[in-house]
Formats: C-alpha cells, sequence, structure tokens
C-alpha cells in the first residue's frame, strides 16, 4: 500500500525567543525538521513526504538543505494561514489511493513502534491518532470553580494522524471551523469514529525552551 507522509512546520518561534522558527534550530548540529523527515524515511525507505512550509521560509529551507546536505527526496508545499489550510495544501499533492500520516514537524522523536503502530491500525480500521495518558492529577476550571478530573479518562494526543487518504483529502474539503485543533477532529466532524493507539512519551512537540533542553537530553537514544 502506498504511504505518504504529510509534515507541517508552520511555526514562527514566538513562544521559542530564538530568532528563528522552532522547526531550524539545531539538535546535534542539525535542524530540527532534518531529523523529523529522517524518522519516517528511515521507517520506510519508500515513503512519500511532503512538507508544508511557510511561503516566506520556503527558500530559507532549500538554502538549510544545501548548507547540510541534507538529500532526503520531499515534495515542498506552500503552507496557508492556518494549520488546516496548510495540511489541506499538502493533502493535494496526495495523489495515489493509500495511507496517509499527518505529523507536526517539530516532533522529531516519535519511535518507529509509534509510527507502525499508527499505519497497521489506519489500515485496518481507516484512521488512527497515537496517544499517552497523563501522569498528573488534573482538574477542569469551570465557571462556578474547579474540579478533580479522573486522569483515566483523559488521553494526550500526539501525531502522526495517520488515515485513509480518501477519507482525510474528503473531509478536509469542509469549510474551517475553530474547533479544527487536529487532523482527527477535522476527520471526525464527518461522523467518523476515531481510534486511539499507544504513542511514546519522548514524542514532545518543540514549542517552549525547556523543550530544547529536554530534546538534547533525548537526541542520543535517536541517533
Amino acid at each position: 500500500m502506498k504511504l505518504y507522509a504529510v509534515i507541517v512546520a508552520g511555526g514562527s518561534g514566538k513562544r521559542m525567543a530564538a530568532g528563528i522558527p522552532k522547526q531550524y534550530l539545531e539538535l546535534a548540529g542539525r535542524p530540527v525538521l532534518m531529523h523529523t523527515l529522517e524518522r519516517f524515511k528511515a521507517f520506510d525507505e519508500s515513503i512519500e513526504i511532503i512538507t508544508v512550509l511557510p511561503e516566506n521560509q520556503l527558500l530559507f529551507w532549500a538554502e538549510l538543505q544545501k548548507k547540510y546536505s541534507f538529500n532526503i527526496p520531499h515534495t515542498l508545499v506552500k503552507g496557508g494561514k492556518a494549520r488546516f489550510f496548510s495540511v489541506r495544501n499538502g493533502l493535494e499533492f496526495v495523489k495515489e489511493p493509500g495511507l496517509v500520516a499527518i505529523h507536526d514537524g517539530v516532533r522529531p522523536f516519535v519511535s518507529p513502534d509509534t509510527i507502525k503502530r499508527c499505519f497497521e491500525t489506519a489500515e485496518k480500521l481507516g484512521n488512527a491518532i497515537p496517544v499517552t495518558s497523563p501522569s498528573d492529577t488534573l482538574r477542569m476550571v469551570t465557571e462556578t470553580g474547579n474540579t478533580p478530573i479522573n486522569r483515566l479518562h483523559v488521553k494526550q494526543v500526539q501525531t502522526p494522524q495517520v488515515f485513509n487518504a480518501g477519507l482525510i483529502k474528503k473531509a478536509y474539503q469542509q469549510d474551517y471551523m475553530p474547533e479544527f485543533t487536529d487532523d482527527a477532529t477535522v476527520l471526525e466532524k464527518t461522523g467518523i469514529k476515531i481510534n486511539l493507539v499507544e504513542g511514546n512519551r519522548e514524542n514532545i512537540k518543540i514549542t517552549n525552551p525547556e523543550d530544547l533542553v529536554i530534546s538534547n537530553a533525548l537526541l542520543p537514544g535517536f541517533l
């Protein structure tokens, strides 16, 4: 079956306060985004990778590829004004029936086992998203105060979120809605049940400065 990976990296880096978007910050001497693409190529050599970046970063990324002699083949696509539109643009380049993984460009620590579980479940059931269970005690803030939540009933959602290509392409033809916080919510709006699989705790989204500290500690186990 044809496999695709749509890697979305639209961050501006404001929360990181690093001067450049977080997907280009260096880990082990190379930009985060390069590590992320390598995870999928290592999982399956034949996977077709589609990388979606803001239009004003396309040239910068091309220069980085030359600088670091990065030669993993991928189709480069211009992003949209929000993640929803960036994913939609990327999906336009999914031309054949198959499975498509949609992944955050700043999650370079997704494990091969997580990717495998997502693809295998999506092949059987049409979709799969990786989740982990929170370890902290949780409380929900309400208009009248706050109340504890049973953490056994709560999951933290990660990427890659993997879908039957035809289903997710059709789902992304909907009009944008603010509640579309990830790809699963887009598909779910069409009435399709979402399937959960186990993710890996190392699969963090690099967003804040402390995430870089954690990333440098994690990296040796992924090289």
